[in-house]
Formats: C-alpha cells, sequence, structure tokens
C-alpha cells in the first residue's frame, strides 16, 4: 500500500473526525479510501450512462444531441455531469 501525506481544510478535517468518533470509520485512512472508491463507483456509471448515450444517438433513437440529454439529467437529477 502506497504512503501518502495529505492536508485538509479545517472543515473537512472536522468532518473526517466527526466520522471517525462515530465509529463509522476506524481511521482517516479508511475513510479516504471508502470516499476514492465510491468516487470511482460513479465514474464508471457516468461513464455507462454516457456510452449509453452516444450508442442511443449513432442508432437513431433520439433527436437530442448528447449535451442536451445531459443537461436534462442534470436538471432533473440536480447532480452535475460533465463529458
Amino acid at each position: 500500500m502506497t504512503r501518502q501525506s495529505i492536508s485538509f481544510t479545517e472543515p473537512n478535517n472536522n468532518w473526517i473526525n466527526t466520522q471517525i468518533e462515530s465509529q463509522e470509520y476506524k481511521s482517516k485512512s479508511e475513510l479516504v479510501n471508502d470516499l476514492i472508491r465510491q468516487a470511482r463507483v460513479k465514474e464508471d456509471k457516468l461513464n455507462i450512462i454516457r456510452a449509453k448515450l452516444i450508442q442511443a444517438e449513432k442508432n437513431g433513437f433520439t433527436t437530442q444531441g448528447q449535451a442536451d440529454i445531459l443537461s436534462e439529467f442534470k436538471k432533473d437529477l440536480g447532480i452535475e455531469i460533465k463529458l
């Protein structure tokens, strides 16, 4: 396992410490690794959505462009999706 040194802003450090104090995580390393895993899963899901949108657009299943569809998803879900 690679060892790293990172710095946190005070609000982030306070939140991390709260998670550890509540015994949600045993250490900062465990928490950070879990957050990275979650981000990787989210990225994988977004990549699947992008691929399906591109394929649907190529197959003529929609007349909207990819940017328009993603913009609608962003609005409906209240999330930011970047290409």
